[in-house]
């Protein structure tokens, strides 16, 4: 079983933080650095910061938006402390971990991306909504805000002691060897259209006043982890709940 880790930074202004996160990861043993649309990179700022990690910066790749970076993984985490309106499954940074390795035992080349937002203003809402589960560092109320590097410095400490000992009791468990592989980022997107587009021509959906029906549905599909078999199940039967629909109207 082998699992590829992403640490991606989300619009990063200050490029000294990404050299920081570079020398955070590789302390901790991760190499995959995605950049969405970094405000300045390369910089030499950033080469200064990573004292000694400039191999990261390197390989580092640079995306236009989240989608991108996150279009083949098939468990992604959004690091966030913000308050929601809608609930969404946040676990802590021991438990994420604990998932990772869980993930890494039952499935054969998962591939996993961690996601951290804007220094200034983190992940918008749309963007914490393409991550099935949320993680909170459990920093002190009074003065809970982290520089991102020392974000990652956690986030990257506790993933590395999940792969040098065994918590994963901490993690949910989904059996012995998964008979499929979990649907990554793009498939689950495309699900989430097509569950749109059908439920609009149905008249469940009325695309003028939605409410919170689409944040909802994708709260309860995110957190059942779904493989790439129910995902081709549920849009089967949406294709066939569309072709009813057509027949019907003839």
């Amino acid at each position: 079983m082998h699992t590829d880790i992403k640490i991606v930074l989300v619009n990063t202004t200050h490029s000294g933080n990404i050299g920081g996160v570079a020398r955070a990861m590789k302390n901790m043993g991760l190499a995959d650095l995605v950049l969405v649309g970094p405000k300045s990179f390369p910089s030499a700022e950033a080469s200064a910061r990573a004292a000694g990690a400039d191999d990261i910066l390197a390989t580092a790749t640079v995306v236009d938006s989240l989608q991108q970076a996150i279009a083949g993984c098939q468990l992604v985490f959004a690091t966030s402390a913000r308050e929601r309106h809608i609930p969404w499954p946040i676990m802590d940074p021991r438990e994420m971990a604990a998932a990772i390795s869980v993930a890494g035992k039952t499935a054969d080349n998962s591939s996993v991306a961690i996601v951290f937002g804007r220094e200034d203003r983190g992940l918008t809402n749309e963007e914490l909504h393409l991550c099935q589960h949320h993680v909170c560092i459990p920093s002190v109320a009074n003065f809970s805000s982290l520089n991102i590097a020392a974000a990652v410095q956690v986030i990257a400490y506790e993933i590395r002691m999940a792969s040098v000992s065994d918590i994963t009791d901490q993690a949910p468990q989904w059996g012995t060897s998964w008979d499929a592989p979990l649907a990554e980022q793009h498939e689950l997107e495309l699900m989430f259209e097509h569950f749109e587009s059908t439920m609009v021509k149905t008249g469940f959906l009325d695309p003028d006043n939605p409410r919170q029906f689409m944040t909802r549905l994708r709260r309860l599909i995110m957190r059942a982890l779904p493989d790439k078999i129910e995902v081709n199940i549920l849009r089967g039967m949406l294709t066939s709940i569309t072709k009813y629909i057509a027949s019907e109207k003839k």
